[in-house]
């Protein structure tokens, strides 16, 4: 066993199971409605290779076939049934580990899958959380999501590539510890800025091959390490850069320590990224219940996952979910574009169903001249906190959005098992591309999704047009 100072691995495994590093690896996970799709390598050996599967928790025999290439689809399967599999050496040196996959009608395009029963993430999570989505100068599309589950370690990211649009997607690499990263292209060059874990220390990396090896991260803000103390809230929200200089919305608290205060992190866009004294934070401003029209009985939580966004005015705000009782509401704060230190100011709320209780992402649009954001809609109102509606809003000032388009309407499915949240959006032409943390065909439940999702909406500027 070696030491290894760098943050990539193909695959990550604990140093007490060292030895599967170099066995069979099942990388990637694609269930549809009768079908699997898998892709696979063998660091170890380029022999002949054998996929087994069987339907999960059965005595039946294992159906086998000798692969082919480093993707294989399971076919004529049974729907909405639970299947287990594995490669193995053919010379009987070695076999994968076990995964599960449920067959079911996806949305969109599935990147990834984890079943919620599946082990092989165990040591960091087990469900997909923290998409993240950005387009390469080359053209390709990379996707990144976080391994989660609730007072786990959830240190693990994966990362997925697509050469053709999002329409197939590749494993590529995985980042370890990395949580709530956020890849993002800064003049020409790829980076990830993430947290070690959950209220860990705040890291960024860098990339010269378009994602595949990693340098060593550099710490920017130390944190608590652990979900029970007090550290950095940062979500894979978007970078934007105002006037030479790049910002980011932050946060700083903790669920179990009654919630989070909010700030911009920046720096200058000249400025190298991977010196952590070129950063600067803003004071973190506590959530205050007597500012102007705040909700009666709103949240402790106040402010989270703010996004970093250039006013109507040219000045910096950010914007952020609005952690409420009801619904209906997202908090507005403004920066100091000449004083990035400052702390930021209470500016208002925003009229927005979708800006209360889940993560949305909100970006300005130059050409229809509006803000757009893709954001979980309240349908009905004994459910303030479903995410099985996924919607797009469009802004002209960043105080009032309107809905314009239901993109994903389960509202006919219960909001405790299915949802569509947390989306990583990006403009590419005249499409709106975005990935989604999607629980969906038995999820454990709508939070902890089993499925990373790539959506497409085409020509999306024509559902702004008022009727």
């Amino acid at each position: 066993m070696k030491g290894y100072s760098g943050w990539s691995y193909r695959p990550y495994r604990p140093y007490d199971q060292y030895d599967k590093r170099n066995l069979p690896y099942i990388c990637r996970i694609a269930p549809d409605e009768k079908t699997i799709e898998l892709e696979w390598f063998d660091a170890g050996d380029s022999g002949t290779h054998l996929l087994h599967w069987r339907k999960f928790r059965t005595n039946d025999p294992f159906e086998v076939k000798e692969l082919d290439g480093s993707v294989y689809i399971i076919e004529a399967l049974e729907s909405e049934c639970d299947y287990e599999f594995f490669v193995a050496r053919a010379s009987g040196a070695g076999a994968s580990e076990v995964r599960l996959a449920r067959t079911g009608k996806p949305v969109g395009t599935v990147v990834n899958y984890l079943h919620p029963e599946d082990e092989i993430y165990a040591f960091s999570g087990r469900s997909l959380c923290s998409p993240s989505l950005v387009k390469l100068p080359s053209g390709a599309l990379l996707a990144s999501m976080d391994v989660f589950a609730g007072k786990a370690p959830q240190n693990l990211t994966l990362i997925f590539r697509s050469d053709d649009g999002g329409q197939s997607w590749r494993y590529v690499t995985e980042l370890m510890p990395c949580f709530w990263g956020k890849l993002f292209v800064h003049r020409g060059e790829l980076y990830m800025l993430a947290n070690s874990t959950e209220y860990g220390d705040l890291l960024i990396g860098r990339t010269a091959d378009e994602g595949l090896t990693w340098s060593s991260p550099v710490t920017i803000m130390t944190g608590a390490g652990s979900w029970m103390g007090r550290g950095p809230h940062k979500a894979p929200m978007q970078v934007v850069e105002l006037d030479n200089r790049l910002y980011t919305g932050i946060d700083y608290g903790s669920w179990s320590s009654g919630g989070h205060s909010n700030a911009l992190l920046s720096i200058d866009a000249d400025a190298d990224l991977m010196d952590a004294g070129n950063w600067q934070c803003t004071g973190f401003l506590p959530y205050d219940p007597a500012w102007e029209n705040a909700a009666p009985g709103a949240a402790v939580g106040g402010g989270l996952e703010g996004n970093a966004v250039v006013g109507p005015d040219g000045d910096i705000y950010n914007v952020l979910r609005y952690t409420m009782k009801g619904y209906g509401k997202a908090l507005v704060l403004k920066g100091n574009k000449d004083r990035p230190e400052e702390s930021l100011q209470f500016h208002g709320f925003a009229d927005f169903n979708g800006g209360s209780n889940c993560k949305f992402e909100l970006l300005y649009d130059e050409p229809s001249g509006l803000y757009w954001a893709i954001a979980n809609e309240v349908v009905d109102e004994r459910t303030p906190h479903q995410r099985n509606v996924l919607s797009l809003s469009v802004s002209k000032d960043l105080q009032s959005f309107r809905l314009v388009k239901r993109m994903l309407d389960y509202r006919h499915e219960n909001p405790d098992d299915v949802g569509f949240q947390y989306v990583s959006m990006l403009i590419d032409g005249e499409d709106l591309l975005y990935l989604c943390r999607t629980a969906i065909n038995q999820a454990k439940n709508m939070h902890d999704a089993n499925y990373s999702t790539f959506h497409r909406i085409e020509r999306f500027r024509q559902y702004a047009v008022e009727e």
